[in-house]
């Protein structure tokens, strides 16, 4: 094995030519290009923490939280203070229920799922400035966050493979 700019290579005892390993057989971009793309996925995306802080801060955050998930879903657990608006109402519910001039962060199930980015599109269609929240209710439960259902507030420990424990946030 050789140790390149390129990455690590594996020649053969024949002479071949090396073959990359499977980071490197696409080469990374451009550090612009990369920072044109990471810039980019934090003008689309908000992770559970940052909403979290956010909202614990006390007064007005400058966005509201959007649960796009069903009735059902949503009396399971959802973030204290959310709206709830299942997807499928947006087109017809959106614009009374949100104010244009607020930016809206949408969340759905976990990262298995793909309603808040459905959502997220819905409401950029209708004119809302949009973020998607990472992770979901699931990350939100999972890192020990407050939680609300039809009989009051939940908090679970947070799962310390999400969460730092004994700390108050990762560091990132």
């Amino acid at each position: 094995m050789t140790a390149t700019a390129e990455g690590t290579t594996n020649a053969t005892s024949t002479g071949s030519a090396p073959t990359r390993n499977a980071v490197l057989r696409v080469p990374p971009a451009s550090p612009a290009a990369a920072a044109a793309y990471f810039g980019a996925s934090l003008a689309f995306h908000a992770d559970v923490s940052d909403v979290a802080a956010a909202l614990a801060a006390g007064g007005d955050p400058g966005f509201v939280v959007v649960d796009s998930r069903s009735t059902a879903s949503w009396d399971q657990g959802h973030v204290p203070g959310a709206v709830h608006l299942p997807t499928a109402l947006i087109p017809e519910q959106a614009e009374r229920l949100l104010d244009k001039s607020v930016p809206v962060v949408t969340y759905c199930w976990g990262p298995g799922c793909n309603g808040a980015t459905r959502a997220a599109l819905a409401l950029a269609e209708l004119g809302f400035q949009v973020k998607e929240m990472l992770g979901g209710f699931e990350y939100w439960a999972r890192e020990g966050f407050e939680f609300e259902t039809w009989q009051g507030l939940e908090r679970r420990a947070a799962d310390p493979l999400t969460a730092p424990v004994d700390a108050e946030d990762c560091g990132c």
